[in-house]
C-alpha cells in the first residue's frame, strides 16, 4: 500500500433526531438528489483515491444500489455499518482502511465542500501530517457559567469553526483511535481532539468556506437548498 494513497472516509451513519424526519438527514431530498450524493461526487471528481461510506445498520444495500450505483460513484469501494456514537463509527472507518496512506474524515451531512478544498487538504496533509477544514467565527463567543453569566470572552481571532474534512496520516489516526476507544472517554466531539488527546499531534486549520455547513435542522435544508442553486448556477 503507498503511503501516499489517500483514503476518504464519509460518515453517513445516525438518524438526525433534529432534522424532525424519521429517515436520515442524509438520505433526504436535496434540489432532486439525497444530501449525501453531494460530497460523494466532491470526493468522486476530487484527487482522492477511494471512499469508505459509514452507514447505520441495515443500510448497507440502500445505499450501495440508491445512491452509489445509482450514480456511478466508482470511489466507492467499502460500505461498512457503524457504531452508536460518531467516534464508535469513525474508529469503524478506520478499521476498514489499510495500514498506509491518508484519511479524509469527511460529514455526509456537509454536501457542500467542494473537489478543489479537498485537493487542498490532500496537499497540505502532506505537509501537516494533520489538518482540517475550518473558518474563523464571525460573532463575539462568550463561555458561560453554570448559572448562564458571562463569564469569559475568548478573543475572536483566535476562535474558528470546525468543518471537515479531518485529514491526517492514517497510522497516527488508527494509533490515536485505539488508544482512545481502549481508555473508555467519551467526551470527544471530533477528529481533531481524539489526535491531540491521544496521538500527540496537532492539526493545522486550513479555511474552507462558509458555505461548508452541516445539515442538522429544517431550517439549515432551506439554506441548503439556496447554496446549491447558487453552485449550480456558477457551473
Amino acid at each position: 500500500m503507498d503511503e501516499n494513497r489517500t483514503i476518504a472516509i464519509v460518515m453517513a451513519a445516525g438518524r438526525g433526531s433534529r432534522m424532525k424526519s424519521d429517515i436520515n438527514k442524509v438520505y433526504l431530498d436535496l434540489l432532486g438528489k439525497p444530501v449525501l450524493y453531494y460530497s460523494l461526487k466532491a470526493f468522486e471528481k476530487s484527487r482522492i483515491h477511494e471512499v469508505i461510506i459509514v452507514v447505520s445498520p441495515g443500510d448497507e444495500d440502500y445505499v450501495q444500489k440508491e445512491i452509489v450505483e445509482a450514480y456511478d460513484l466508482r470511489k466507492v469501494t467499502k460500505i461498512v455499518t457503524g457504531g452508536k456514537e460518531r467516534f464508535e463509527s469513525v474508529s469503524n472507518g478506520i478499521d476498514a482502511c489499510p495500514e498506509e496512506g491518508y484519511i479524509f474524515i469527511h460529514d455526509g451531512a456537509r454536501p457542500f465542500i467542494l473537489p478543489e478544498q479537498i485537493n487542498t487538504c490532500i496537499k497540505e496533509t502532506a505537509r501537516y501530517k494533520a489538518c482540517a477544514v475550518a473558518m474563523p467565527v464571525k460573532d463575539t463567543i462568550r463561555i458561560v457559567d453554570e448559572e448562564g453569566y458571562s463569564s469569559l470572552t475568548p478573543n475572536r481571532n483566535y476562535v474558528w469553526q470546525m468543518q471537515t474534512p479531518q485529514c491526517f496520516l492514517l497510522s497516527e489516526a488508527k494509533k490515536a483511535y485505539k488508544v482512545m476507544m481502549e481508555s473508555g472517554d467519551r467526551d470527544i466531539t471530533d477528529d481533531v481532539m481524539v489526535l491531540e488527546r491521544y496521538g500527540n499531534r496537532r492539526s493545522k486549520m486550513i479555511p474552507g468556506s462558509y458555505d461548508n455547513i452541516k445539515l442538522t435542522t429544517p431550517e439549515d435544508m432551506v439554506i441548503g437548498e439556496s447554496i446549491l442553486k447558487k453552485y449550480l448556477g456558477d457551473e
